[in-house]
């Protein structure tokens, strides 16, 4: 099986930096690399709520690259750098992102570094047939 790169049209510049694929695709499935609250010149949004809305709109992009859309999603994962503290607003914010069942999977995990963001978001996606 062959695995092909996908990029949104936006990249922003930490693709380049750390030299990694937004997403692989493997037959019907995307693998999207974490997400941050990336601006496209790699800085972080200044503030937690807006790392954690901008790194949903790059997976939106990212996703939207590979003709997915987040209810394509079948598992996600979210790294926070303070859990306890941010679960309310990354709630929030998910919430919105994800009105209506079926959820996707979810597992969120605390970290102590995400080279200078506070909030990544990892999934997997089926593709749908065209």
């Amino acid at each position: 099986m062959t695995r092909t790169a996908v990029f949104p049209p936006n990249r922003h510049a930490l693709y380049e930096k750390h030299g990694y694929s937004a997403a692989i695709r493997s037959g019907d499935l995307l693998f999207v690399s974490g997400q941050v609250g990336s601006r496209e010149d790699g800085s972080p949004e200044p503030t937690f709520e807006g790392q954690v809305e901008r790194a949903f709109e790059n997976l939106k992009a990212v996703l939207g690259a590979a003709g997915a859309t987040l209810d394509d999603i079948v598992d996600m994962t979210t790294f926070h750098t303070d859990p306890e503290a941010q679960l309310k607003t990354v709630m929030a914010v998910k919430n919105r992102v994800f009105e209506t069942k079926p959820y996707p999977n979810w597992t969120a995990v605390g970290v102590t570094w995400l080279a200078g963001f506070d909030f990544e978001i990892k999934v997997i996606a089926r593709i749908p047939a065209a």
